[in-house]
């Protein structure tokens, strides 16, 4: 996992190095030169513009020029603040005019037909959020220091994100990147001895006409490793889409909660909510079963619909005495919280995850999963292939399959966030069909950890994602 930290958080690591500002300044500029050169292929013959400001940030970019021309480059810097509005043709331009801290607009140089290396996130780029205004630099390459940036996983302009190891302490860091190998590396494999129930789930899911979203969950929560799927869903609800492995058990038509609450018997990990309906009776249902069930539980679509607004909704949380991962995408974290996310995802999942007292999956461009403790781990894996009907319920199943394998919620969101996007990436960019990922799943569970594209300390791509709808 790659460490995250805020900006604000940046600056108290940087004041509390043992090494001085100038000695880190030097290690920059010379992770940003290794990079300016394996960008370019070398140094013989090549041109490279700084665009350089007037802090830590432009003494970063006047480093990596000292060193680029010691390597035979030649190196034009120019200031931030009286640059042309076009730049001189070059074959590369190095951004160093401001950095995580910057507030306000910025319009950056045409650099013509050069790329842009970006140092620590592309100037004019929001290091909380991500948000820019049109005039923002737009880089191929950014090279950010010790940890990523929540700026950096939100935004389209950064291109290739590569962290460099500069030799700061991050290990206080309370949010974290989840890469796809690290499901690989952390996900709890079945002990020796292991038997169906050791990791069995049940789904509390589908109304009649709804039952797609019923089979999907229940199935990947299959794929994603459960032992045992306990399909509880109303009468009247059609379930062979299921699969044969997965057990149906019929609740009643009304006041199913009793029924539901028994089916939680030897289940290690519950979800309740896709598909289930909206009608009052089973909203009333709903809220019983998510306070009283007596297992770690998912809550997901129509369920999270039942839970209410704010105060209703931390009512009937209130009383649960075991884990609890709600999946909102961002209409239903609106529902929940009384207002959307807005543009600092990471800042609002936290706080409907205190308010709630339980861990919250906000879907979206980049998964972000928090707790009540404020812990944090994003997923940007993904791809726009996802946004299609059932890749919810999907993802749905997998979490609850990696809660019921042993995972705290925070781990289960995270890591199922991952490897649900990383199985998508493995199928077709148009016409996927979240029943594909039922497929792709165990393949990419079962499989060697993907090797990193790795330069400094790691390297994250950026690039258009869509949630699951």
């Amino acid at each position: 996992m790659i460490p995250v930290v805020t900006p604000d958080e940046m600056r108290a690591i940087d004041a509390a190095a043992p090494e001085p500002t100038e000695l880190l300044i030097q290690r920059a500029g010379a992770a940003v030169a290794r990079c300016a050169l394996a960008r370019m292929g070398g140094s013989y013959g090549r041109r490279v513009v700084v665009v350089s400001g007037k802090g830590n940030n432009g003494a970063d970019g006047r480093a990596a020029a000292a060193r680029l021309r010691r390597r035979g480059v030649r190196v034009q810097v120019v200031g931030a603040a009286d640059a042309p509005r076009r730049l001189p043709d070059c074959d590369l331009v190095i951004d160093a005019a401001y950095g995580t801290g910057f507030r306000g607009s910025y319009m950056a140089p045409d650099p013509g037909t050069a790329g842009v290396l970006a140092v620590d996130i592309p100037s004019g780029v929001d290091g909380c959020t991500g948000q820019a205004d049109a005039g923002a630099v737009a880089a191929d390459v950014t090279v950010t220091f010790a940890a990523l940036k929540p700026g950096l996983l939100f935004s389209e302009r950064v291109g290739e994100v590569v962290v460099s190891d500069i030799g700061l302490d991050t290990s206080g860091a309370r949010i974290y990147s989840v890469e796809p190998a690290d499901v690989l590396a952390r996900l709890p494999r079945r002990p020796q001895n292991a038997h169906k129930y050791h990791s069995a789930v049940a789904v509390v899911a589908g109304s009649p006409g709804m039952s797609g979203a019923a089979a999907l969950a229940s199935a990947a929560a299959m794929r994603a490793g459960a032992g045992y799927c306990r399909l509880v869903a109303p009468a009247g609800v059609q379930v062979d889409r299921a699969g044969h492995e997965v057990v149906a058990v019929e609740l009643p038509a009304r006041e199913w909660t009793p029924a539901a609450l028994a089916a939680c018997d030897r289940m290690a990990a519950v979800a309740v909510g896709p598909g289930l309906g909206r009608s009052e009776s089973t909203r009333a249902c709903v809220r019983r079963f998510v306070a009283a069930a007596p297992v770690p539980l998912v809550v997901d679509a129509d369920g999270l619909f039942a839970l209410g607004t704010g105060a209703a909704a931390a009512g009937v949380l209130a009383g649960r005495r075991h884990p609890t991962l709600l999946t909102p995408h961002d209409g239903e974290f609106t529902r929940l919280a009384g207002h959307p996310p807005g543009a600092d995802r990471i800042g609002a999942v936290r706080e409907l995850a205190a308010e709630l007292r339980a861990t919250v999956l906000l879907k979206g461009p980049v998964t972000v999963v928090a707790d009540p403790d404020g812990q944090v781990l994003v997923s940007p894996a993904g791809t726009p292939a996802l946004a299609t009907a059932g890749t919810g319920d999907v993802l749905t199943g997998v979490v609850t399959a990696f809660l019921a394998a042993g995972l705290s919620p925070l781990e289960a969101g995270g890591l199922g966030a991952a490897a649900h996007g990383a199985a998508a990436l493995a199928g077709p960019p148009v016409g996927l069909l979240a029943g594909d990922l039922l497929a792709l799943l165990p393949r990419f569970l079962s499989g060697p950890a993907p090797a990193p594209v790795i330069l400094g300390i790691s390297s994250h791509r950026r690039g258009a994602r869509t949630s699951p709808e």
